[in-house]
């Protein structure tokens, strides 16, 4: 098991333990009943006193995460009821096989649950009856009865060049200066935010984002042994105060930030402060990774333009995702960059794939050079208002007293704040029981999570399921912050 310990970082090397393995262990990447490594194993593997391991261990059972027997060890899950014996599974040899997963969140949250839960208020994701599905499966019919050699063939590691200048054009007309050259196309943003991570940063590299923030960009950059600091966000986004005083004790080498529409808050960074933030950016030669992906489903104003349209200089890198407003399964998004930071993002793309499938990039372009893109955004920007408002509406006249939740003018997510007491992941588990999936905000903090917050995605279910969802979750959030059931009654391996 290989846990990367920052030695000269100020946090105490316990608590780097700790917070580690509990990320492995709320991933699932430890399952319950996995044993860990004992106290004089771990000490002498990771090069730390038998007491440090102890005080982290410690932390863990604090944290309900893991239970130690006396002379049997410790293991993963809350301890069992009395009679049932500690689990023992035949394969924990594995864990001598070092991984360098920190953590997993995006996986652990969205595989199993998907499937367990008739209502999915965790999805950030597209309901597929608002996407162009015919428009796309008839253009790839077309494209394969034409050229079947299309599937047969590799394309350009840049991505399909018709498709590359459709996407200049489009960039263009929202004020960034991209040509052709400029534009990468990679398998979804997901795989922007990787490339771009396996390119720039690596072990010890200072990366700053939003606290929260979306739980993927964290589980890349912690892959990376990136230095992950956090800045709050308000109404305005990143603060900017909070982080000009970071950078002065830890210059960063990138930022990563959400600034339209951010997930999971739905707040918008104001446009001075965009500017603000690429000045900043530029004092300490650093690079911006801007996430966007969803500045074009806004509700009534269109928001600020992006910070890569104030960028002359370099330093902005776009990753434009196009999967969630088209077609999830196309799998098609686009980096936007210029220089050598181009050419060096187009060198990662080749090791990582050899270039994205070019039938996909194929069958979205007639979409993105027609007038059915904006006919499509249009209803679109319609449908995911109506489902927002329905949410809003059943909140406020259902919620307990106590709970807040943010009021996004776009984007598929609000952002629930329950009293400081209580605990999403609780509310995780009983909404689970009653075939409900929401996503505790745990997952979207790298360093020292808000255990009393969580997303609901409006923009996944029908409008009837929404609201079903809604009233129930209510009914839930209700019972459970007027009688928290016990600790012990929660299973925090499954979160």
């Amino acid at each position: 098991m290989h846990i990367e310990l920052k030695r000269h970082s100020g946090t105490p090397l316990w608590k780097q333990i700790a917070r580690t393995l509990a990320d492995r262990i709320r991933s699932d990447l430890l399952k319950k009943g996995t044993r860990l490594p004992s106290v004089r194993d771990l000490a002498k593997t990771l090069a730390v006193s038998q007491v440090t391991v102890s005080k982290a261990y410690a932390e863990l059972e604090r944290m309900e995460l893991i239970h130690c027997a006396q002379g049997k060890g410790c293991f993963v899950g809350p301890e069992p009821e009395s009679g049932a014996g500690t689990p023992e599974t035949a394969a924990s040899w594995q864990l001598s096989i070092v991984d360098y997963l920190p953590r997993a969140h995006t996986w652990r949250h969205f595989q199993g649950t998907s499937s367990s839960c008739r209502y999915q208020l965790h999805i950030a994701e597209v309901d597929a009856r608002l996407l162009p599905n015919r428009e796309i499966c008839r253009n790839i019919q077309q494209l394969v009865a034409e050229d079947p050699a299309i599937i047969g063939n590799y394309g350009p590691f840049q991505g399909d060049a018709e498709l590359r200048r459709a996407l200049s054009a489009y960039f263009r007309e929202r004020g960034i200066d991209a040509g052709e050259e400029d534009v990468l196309i990679t398998s979804g943003s997901q795989q922007a935010i990787d490339l771009v991570a396996r390119t720039f940063t690596g072990p010890g590299d200072t990366v700053y984002m939003e606290g929260p923030t979306y739980s993927g960009a964290i589980d890349v950059f912690a892959a990376r042994g990136a230095r992950i600091v956090t800045v709050p966000v308000d109404d305005e986004g990143m603060r900017l105060d909070i982080l000009s005083r970071l950078c002065d004790v830890n210059p960063p080498k990138l930022i990563y930030t959400i600034p339209t529409f951010h997930n999971p808050t739905g707040a918008v960074m104001s446009a001075s402060r965009r500017a603000r933030l690429l000045e900043l950016a530029r004092s300490y030669n650093a690079l911006i990774l801007e996430d966007d992906a969803f500045s074009d489903t806004w509700f009534r104003t269109e928001p600020p333009r992006a910070i890569k349209s104030l960028d002359r200089s370099g330093h902005v890198i776009l990753a434009k995702g196009f999967s969630k407003i088209l077609s999830p399964g196309c799998r098609v998004s686009a980096v936007v960059a210029s220089g050598t930071i181009m050419n060096r993002l187009i060198a990662a793309k080749t090791i990582a794939d050899l270039g994205s499938p070019m039938l996909n990039q194929r069958a979205v372009l007639p979409v993105l050079q027609s007038g059915l893109f904006q006919r499509h955004l249009k209803r679109l920007r319609a449908a995911l208002k109506s489902r927002r408002d329905i949410a809003l509406d059943l909140l406020k006249r259902h919620a307990p007293r106590g709970v807040t939740w943010t009021v996004p003018e776009g984007g598929f997510n609000l952002w629930l704040t329950l009293p400081d007491w209580a605990k999403a992941t609780d509310l995780y588990a009983l909404a689970q029981r009653e075939g409900i999936a929401i996503l505790p905000g745990i997952t979207c903090y790298a360093n020292e999570p808000e255990h009393h917050r969580f997303r609901l995605s409006y923009s996944f279910m029908d409008e009837k399921s929404l609201g079903e969802a809604v009233i129930l979750l209510c009914d839930i959030m209700r019972g459970y912050l007027a009688r928290p059931l016990p600790k012990a009654t929660f299973d925090r391996s499954t979160l």
